[in-house]
């Protein structure tokens, strides 16, 4: 019989993580481990509070399922017993980890995946004034993509453009976290030329979606938090082109696999995104990397320190988790 172990976690965040609905000086992390036949496999998860989401009830959900889990519940069943979220993902990826360790097969094997390679991510820039951001481009020396958080105010175009000064040789993700209007977007939008930018994400609330129709832009616009499962994606195709796809959004790699697979038949560009989160967080995601178009999965580089035995970076480059992490 399985056994199911629950434990929060405050990640502290070097100097902090300024976005455009709030800043935060820790990350707060639930992980969850699954141990049967002398095995054990771990899943983690950030509770969002945009999602309604919170420690408190994440792990309620959780114990919700315990009894199913611990008699053997599938990833399949899991599907249905819990809605997509945290709490899901958590569960989910403990349980892929779990089989791999349980069976000597890999996950990404298992998926019918590639052999999992290393990926290059973006390093995210959260707000802050514009010579401080300007700094911290100019020290990410080994990042050709730099993701720079918008405030939705008027000094975001100084911010770009004192970014864009000092790292000229980078790419620009802009992230709006539904911060700006209509309006705003458009003349945003207008001021952009010879800033390099190649994708901005999610402008508008995402219950504005539909104030995108016929916008005129060459930028393509990625949905974030418009996006989480493969549900979303009928609605989403003519306003967007691309996807952010989270595991906490998706409720873990079960649904994050079906949802790229789903965009992709779609046409839509597919970027992989993370929360601010460790390296176990992170771990699943990079099954994924041959399927993205941009890679934004630096959540442990915001940390001040990581977990033990955590992912392997060298700059931007991240090498796929050893299984003593995960997989």
């Amino acid at each position: 019989m399985r056994s199911l172990e629950i434990a929060c976690d405050a990640w502290p965040i070097s100097g902090g993580f300024r976005i455009a609905r709030g800043a935060k000086s820790m990350a707060e992390t639930l992980t969850v481990t699954l141990a049967e036949d002398g095995h054990a496999g771990r899943g983690e998860c950030v509770p969002y509070g945009r999602y309604g989401e919170s420690l408190h009830s994440v792990r309620a959900q959780i114990e919700s399922v315990r009894t199913g889990i611990e008699r053997g519940m599938s990833r399949e069943a899991l599907q249905d017993a819990l809605p997509a979220g945290a709490a899901r993902n958590a569960l989910d990826c403990a349980l892929w980890d779990l089989q791999a360790k349980c069976t000597g097969a890999p996950v990404w094997q298992r998926a019918g995946l590639d052999v999992p390679q290393p990926v290059q991510t973006a390093l995210t820039i959260a707000i802050d004034a514009p010579r401080a951001m300007a700094a911290k481009a100019r020290a990410a020396t080994g990042f050709d993509r730099l993701k720079i958080k918008l405030a939705g105010e008027d000094d975001d175009l100084p911010r770009l453009r004192a970014i864009a000064a000092a790292r000229p040789d980078a790419a620009l993700i802009l992230d709006a976290n539904e911060g700006l209007d209509r309006p705003g977007l458009e003349a945003l939008l207008a001021q952009l030329a010879g800033l390099n930018v190649i994708v901005l994400e999610q402008p508008l609330p995402a219950s504005d979606d539909a104030a995108l129709a016929g916008l005129d832009t060459e930028i393509p616009l990625c949905a974030d938090e418009s996006a989480h499962t493969r549900a979303d994606l009928a609605r989403l195709g003519g306003l967007y082109g691309a996807v952010n796809i989270k595991l906490d959004k998706a409720g873990g790699l079960t649904e994050a696999l079906a949802m790229a697979r789903a965009a992709r038949a779609r046409g839509l560009g597919i970027m992989l995104g993370c929360m601010v989160c460790t390296s176990l967080g992170i771990a699943p995601m990079l099954l994924l990397g041959a399927m993205a178009d941009v890679i934004d999965l630096d959540g442990p580089l915001l940390l001040a320190r990581d977990r033990d035995n955590g992912l392997a970076w060298e700059g931007a480059r991240i090498t796929p988790p050893a299984p003593a992490l995960w997989g």
